[in-house]
């Protein structure tokens, strides 16, 4: 009888199976109680724009906004860029009209923030007829 010990022990067997079985009950776990919304897309139509006679109004003011965020309203250049010289402006330009109709005319590389500022002045002053200025496509 020989009770002394091997001199070469056999090596450590990992066993992936029950580790894999784990795992695959995780993930149908994940996949059953997940739920799959798209927030990055959007289904929209755009709008198209013709170009037709616009219509007459009597009670409007042109705002002009260029490229660089320049301010005309009715032919007027503004110094300043604020708000608040919107605001006067406007009231200015409106003198003694009741509604007047805000005319935008923003360039086509204008920023939203420039275009943003108008509406937020006219709201300021109590005008809530806003419209924008747009040109067809050229086929």
């Amino acid at each position: 009888m020989r009770f002394t010990q091997r001199r070469y022990p056999e090596p450590p067997e990992i066993n992936f199976i029950p580790l894999i079985d784990v795992l695959l009950v995780i993930l149908i776990f994940l996949m059953v109680t997940t739920t799959y919304s798209r927030f990055a897309e959007l289904q929209i139509n755009l709008p198209t724009a013709e170009a037709g006679k616009p219509p007459e109004r009597v009670e409007q003011i042109d705002v002009l906004v260029d490229a660089t965020g320049n301010y005309v309203i009715n032919k007027n250049r503004l110094a300043a860029r604020t708000r608040e010289t919107l605001i006067d402006e406007l009231k200015r330009a409106a003198g003694g009209m009741k509604e007047p109709v805000i005319v935008i005319n923003a360039d086509a590389q204008a920023t939203h923030q420039s275009v943003i500022r108008v509406m937020e002045a006219a709201q300021a002053a109590g005008y809530g007829k806003i419209t924008f200025t747009t040109q067809a496509d050229k086929k």
